[in-house]
């Protein structure tokens, strides 16, 4: 492997666990959304001082699908290098450029097939 294979994995483990973290977060916000919208007392539906339960557990779902949807592509990322293919394009066949790589770690195509 090289140096920077070794950089980018390096990289793609801190995101990996970032994202973990994000989940984890996300799952207590959930949790405490859920028991408010169960209080018997909350009338959020007319609560002029922000967003509705329902608005605030929708963008925490949202949130933590994103987080999820990251993880799949860092562990994607992750087992290209542990093949020996992480930093070819899957549709070309090329190198990506490592320029490229350090800004997006889970790339699987090159610029010019991303497009």
């Amino acid at each position: 492997m090289s140096a920077t294979h070794a950089e980018l994995r390096s990289l793609l483990q801190e995101r990996r666990r970032q994202a973990e973290r994000r989940i984890a977060a996300r799952a207590g916000d959930i949790t405490a959304v859920a028991a408010a919208r169960g209080d018997a007392t909350a009338d959020d539906e007319h609560d002029p001082e922000g967003a509705t339960l329902s608005g605030e557990w929708s963008r925490l779902a949202g949130l933590s699908d994103a987080a999820r949807d990251e993880l799949r592509e860092i562990d994607a990322a992750l087992g290209r290098i542990e093949a020996g293919t992480y930093g070819i394009c899957e549709v070309c066949g090329e190198p990506i450029p490592q320029d490229r790589l350090r800004a997006r770690p889970t790339a699987s195509r090159c610029v010019r097939c991303a497009v």
